[in-house]
C-alpha cells in the first residue's frame, strides 16, 4: 500500500500562510506519511510594483486571513517600494527544493512564508530566496545551479499544468493520496477542527486496509 499527502499550494498564498499550522498538526499526526508539495502557481510572471490602492485592499485580505487563521501578518505597507507580487520565483524555489531534498522542503515553505509574512522580505529576490535555502539546510551553490536551470522552469510548468488540468484554482488544496485514490481533505483554507477529524478518519481507513 502506497499513501501520501498531496498539498496545492504557493508559498506567497496568505491562505496558504494560514493553513499552515493545519500541515504542521497532520505531521506531527503522522510523521511517516510523505508530504508532496505542489507548487500551484497563485500569481506567476505578474511585473508591475503594487501601487497604494493594491496595498490597501491586499491588508484588508490579509487581516482576513489573520482572524481566521491567528497567523502573524506584517502590513503589506512594510514591504519594498519595488516588491513585485511575482509568485514564480517563490513556486520555483519550492521546486528545487523538492527536488534536491523532499524532507527539507516543507521546512523550507515555513521559512519563505514567515519571511514574507512576518518580515516583508521580498521573495521575488533570488538572493532572498537563496538565503532562505540555506538556512533550510541545502548546499548554496547546488541550489543556486539548480534554481536557473531549464530543468526548474520545465518542472514549474508541469507543476501548474498538473494543478489545472485537476481542475484546482483555489489555495490551499489538501489531498490524500492511497494507491492511486485521491481524497480531498480541504479545499481552500479550513481550520484544524475541520481538516484534523477527517485526515485521522483517513489514516484509520488506511490502517484497517493493511491490516485486513
Amino acid at each position: 500500500m502506497s499513501q501520501r499527502l498531496l498539498y496545492v499550494m504557493d508559498p506567497m498564498c496568505s491562505w496558504c500562510w494560514g493553513f499552515a499550522p493545519v500541515v504542521d498538526a497532520m505531521i506531527q499526526l503522522a510523521p511517516e506519511l510523505p508530504l508532496h508539495l505542489v507548487a500551484g502557481g497563485l500569481r506567476p510572471g505578474h511585473g508591475e510594483p503594487l501601487d497604494e490602492r493594491t496595498r490597501s485592499a491586499l491588508a484588508e485580505h490579509w487581516q482576513a486571513v489573520q482572524a481566521a487563521s491567528g497567523q502573524s501578518f506584517v502590513s503589506p505597507s512594510q514591504l519594498p517600494d519595488s516588491f513585485i507580487y511575482d509568485t514564480e520565483p517563490a513556486c520555483r524555489a519550492l521546486l528545487v527544493g523538492r527536488g534536491l531534498d523532499a524532507a527539507r522542503a516543507w521546512p523550507f515553505v515555513r521559512l519563505m512564508q514567515h519571511a514574507f509574512y512576518v518580515e516583508a522580505m521580498d521573495l521575488s529576490d533570488a538572493r532572498v530566496l537563496m538565503e532562505l535555502a540555506v538556512q533550510a539546510g541545502y548546499d548554496r551553490s547546488q541550489f543556486a545551479e539548480a534554481y536557473s536551470s531549464e530543468l526548474a522552469r520545465a518542472a514549474i510548468a508541469a507543476d501548474f499544468s498538473w494543478t489545472r488540468d485537476l481542475g484546482i484554482s483555489g489555495f490551499p488544496t489538501l489531498l490524500a493520496e492511497r494507491d492511486g485514490q485521491l481524497a480531498l481533505l480541504a479545499n481552500g483554507y479550513q481550520p484544524q477542527e475541520v481538516v484534523i477529524p477527517l485526515f485521522e478518519r483517513w489514516l484509520a481507513a488506511g490502517r484497517g486496509v493493511a491490516s485486513a
